[in-house]
């Protein structure tokens, strides 16, 4: 999972216009590969636990992203309210993870099980 993580963090550092399909694809192909992580090794949530919005694959690709805007930046010398912006939803969404780690772990929490699902992209189109 953490070699995933880190290769989302670097599809992030690498976007460009020109490339957006392709790292797209390449993204949800690293989403699917952490959710499917998750469905094999996490344990099995109580009946009266709660659903989760988010598979676990989505919310790290969310704080790589937030992490390559976070030292983006910070390199690029922004105003400190953008900086601030930047590094603050980094954090908060940071925080969610721990939380939302905790509470898997106590089996309170369910997240959404796609692993069974072909990745497609993250708008549906199939990977080619």
């Amino acid at each position: 999972m953490l070699r995933a993580a880190r290769d989302l963090g670097g599809l992030y550092e690498g976007r460009r216009p020109e490339f957006v399909d392709e790292i797209d694809c390449a993204r949800g192909d690293l989403v699917h590969e952490i959710d499917c992580w998750v469905a094999a090794e996490m344990p099995l949530p109580v009946s009266a636990a709660s659903m989760h919005t988010e598979t676990l694959g989505m919310v790290v690709d969310r704080l790589a992203r937030y992490s390559v805007d976070a030292y983006v930046a910070l390199a690029a010398g922004l105003p400190e309210w953008r900086l601030h912006h930047a590094w603050k939803r980094l954090a908060e969404l940071s925080i969610g993870y721990a939380d939302l780690s905790s509470e898997i772990g106590c089996r309170t929490r369910r997240l959404p099980d796609l692993s069974l699902f072909e990745p497609r992209g993250e708008w549906g189109r199939a990977a080619e």
